[in-house]
């Protein structure tokens, strides 16, 4: 059951959201896990400081997942990561975040897995 959340400074279209969403589908088996549970959240036109400067073009990324994967799996998401926003956003590598939370417990339609 991962979760996605990204908190982006630019806007983005709706086919651009498509497009994230996708490929961020895509990089679930670097975790071990598959696309099937993946929920996505995109957040655009959102304000971003890092170091006490606005970030013009900037995102942060929370990757939320049961359970827990490897430091080397988490390397690889990182990497693909940024690859996809500036790919798809022009958010250079630099100004992309990445914070991953491994969860114990997660509930879903009435239960816990």
């Amino acid at each position: 059951m991962p979760f996605i959340d990204s908190k982006i400074t630019v806007t983005v279209s709706e086919e651009k959201k498509e497009a994230l969403k996708a490929k961020l589908g895509a990089t679930m088996p670097l975790l071990g896990k598959s696309e099937t549970y993946l929920m996505v959240g995109i957040l655009d036109g959102y304000d971003l400081w890092m170091g006490g400067n606005k970030l013009e073009k900037g995102a942060y990324v929370s990757v939320s997942l049961l359970g827990n994967a490897k430091p080397e799996a988490y390397e690889k998401m990182t990497a693909e990561i940024c690859k996809i926003y500036e790919e798809e956003l022009g958010i250079p590598g630099p100004a992309v975040y990445v914070t991953y939370h491994p969860v114990s417990d997660w509930g879903w339609n009435g239960q816990n897995f």
